[in-house]
């Protein structure tokens, strides 16, 4: 179960590091802040990513038990299905337990420390790097451009800078390298050290005709430059989905609220109850789909669990959206589906429990058996057909066996 959970955890995540990276990277951000922001994300995918881990470790475990016949001889002497899955309710509470604190308070102050990084990281105040051989705007009106960086960017060569002033005034600076320096009176200004180097003063237009530049050549210059102010990341909240338990409750059934917010949240409500609720059907799920027909190692059932809990959890995300724009009520857009899921489930697990002979997916195991034997088949054909003939004296024949 713990495998599963890491696996399918790392699936999911793998996609979503790949844009973080190329993010970050046209972002000009440090490459730590990807990790950070996978790690706010883990929460996210746990709450599918749990699930998953708990079906197919039971199912696993009862598939290994009926393909080594183990499972006839536990109910021969008497063990039912139901006294076979205690131990799985009671690892299925802890799962649920679990997966409780994640949606309602962990998953929601996740994502708000996620879209915290992501403002940051736009805005520049997590540090932003500057591109060789490019123009970098570092204020409204300073342009620079660094031709090579050296020792990890503390040293620069081939500098360009452009300063212009609210008057019209514009400084065009070139040296030969320089570095950036920290103040410690205003951390909103940084001191960029040039050496040997130019400046040249345009002082614009003055009493209506253009004054003659000034050209002035300096062995070091220091070169304040100030940082633009950051604004404050707004409060939590601005999403449904950054509400807690009580939060939602308190704005979801709240008068005061406009019918936006309470549609929101509402479904957001539902959408959460149901995933957790779905999970405490997982081990009849996976006892109807982990024992394959007699005499057969087929592993459709396990393809198949896959398949209906994404396809169920992919279909209460598009319940909640119908919901959150007020087109559905959530409770049936949400619990509807969960009906016809649990209905479906209890049946298959009937049919393996207390039907002799039952197959919950025979139909499609039969079906899958025979097309697999015609697949099997077509293959041996023309392998046969062009299999090469050798005579006695050890000749290629060209003509196929017939």
């Amino acid at each position: 179960m713990i495998g599963v959970f890491v696996l399918a955890a790392s699936l999911f995540t793998l996609d979503k590091m790949l844009r973080l990276f190329d993010f970050v990277a046209t972002e000009g951000g440090p490459v730590g802040v990807v990790f950070k922001m996978l790690a706010s994300l883990v929460p996210e995918y746990a709450s599918l990513a749990i699930p998953l881990g708990l079906l197919l470790g039971i199912l696993l475990a009862f598939r290994k038990l009926a393909t080594s016949s183990e499972l006839d001889v536990l109910r021969a002497v008497g063990l039912g299905y139901g006294r076979l899955l205690r131990m799985p309710y009671i690892i299925t509470a802890l799962m649920v337990g679990l997966n409780v604190a994640l949606v309602f308070y962990v998953q929601p102050m996740s994502r708000y420390y996620y879209e915290q990084l992501e403002y940051e990281l736009r805005s520049g105040a997590l540090g932003a790097s500057i591109k060789v051989g490019e123009f970098t705007t570092l204020a409204d009106r300073t342009a620079l451009r660094i031709e090579e960086s050296r020792n990890e960017g503390r040293q620069l060569i081939g500098i360009f800078a452009r300063v212009a002033n609210s008057k019209g005034q514009v400084l065009s600076i070139s040296a030969r390298e320089g570095n950036f320096l920290a103040t410690s009176d205003n951390p909103d200004t940084i001191i960029l050290r040039l050496t040997d180097g130019t400046i040249v003063q345009d002082m614009g237009t003055q009493g209506g005709r253009n004054s003659t530049p000034r050209v002035l050549s300096f062995t070091r210059h220091d070169l304040p430059i100030d940082l633009p102010a950051m604004e404050k990341f707004r409060q939590r909240g601005d999403a449904e989905r950054e509400y807690i338990l009580p939060e939602l409750l308190r704005i979801g059934w709240s008068p005061e609220g406009t019918e936006t917010q309470r549609d929101a949240s509402q479904a957001s409500f539902n959408f959460r109850m149901v995933e957790v609720v779905m999970m405490l059907l997982l081990p009849l799920l996976a006892i109807s789909l982990a024992i394959p027909p007699k005499r057969s190692t087929s592993a459709l059932g396990v393809f198949l669990s896959i398949v209906m809990v994404v396809a169920y959890h992919k279909v209460n995300e598009y319940g909640q959206d119908f919901a959150t724009l007020g087109r559905a009520d959530p409770v049936l857009a949400l619990w509807g589906p969960f009906a016809i899921f649990a209905a479906l489930i209890m049946w298959m697990y009937y049919r393996v429990a207390y039907v002799p002979g039952g197959q919950a997916i025979g139909a499609l195991e039969s079906g899958s058996a025979k097309i697999a034997k015609k697949i099997r088949k077509l293959f041996r054909r023309k392998r046969r057909r062009f299999e090469p003939v050798i005579d006695d004296d050890g000749d290629l024949q060209p003509e196929a066996a017939q």
